[in-house]
């Protein structure tokens, strides 16, 4: 069976990189897009299982590439993570998305709540 994909919207490399790793230890496969737009042209060519996803982007902002997300039917089952530090925007958009983690968000953390999100194999019994 092939991973599932976790596609990370972070404009901060080194969260990125932490995120990264974090969703792979939990059995995902990762990619990354460095700022809105890049997340937006890739969602068109992917269907991720889990996004995580910044609100605080460079080009286009992560609330309109939630909007994209939403407006887009082969997106309906993502699972979307808000990962930011702005507590009252998180607050408008907690009840359009899966999770809000506040940042500073730590590697056993997210490896532990993406873990639990992992599609179960079909051939496990």
């Amino acid at each position: 069976m092939t991973q599932p994909l976790a596609l990370i919207v972070e404009d901060d490399a080194k969260l990125a990189d932490i995120f990264s790793e974090a969703v792979k230890a939990s059995g995902f496969t990762a990619t990354v897009a460095v700022n809105g737009r890049l997340a937006m042209e890739r969602l068109d060519e992917i269907i991720p299982t889990l996004i995580l996803l910044d609100l605080h982007l460079p080009d286009v902002s992560g609330d309109v590439v939630l909007g994209h997300v939403q407006q887009d039917e082969r997106l309906a089952d993502c699972i979307i993570i808000l990962t930011t530090a702005d507590a009252w925007m998180a607050e408008t958009l907690r009840s359009q998305v899966d999770f809000v983690l506040m940042k500073p968000i730590s590697f056993i953390q997210l490896r532990d709540l993406t873990g639990r999100l992992r599609p179960s194999s079909p051939d496990t019994v």
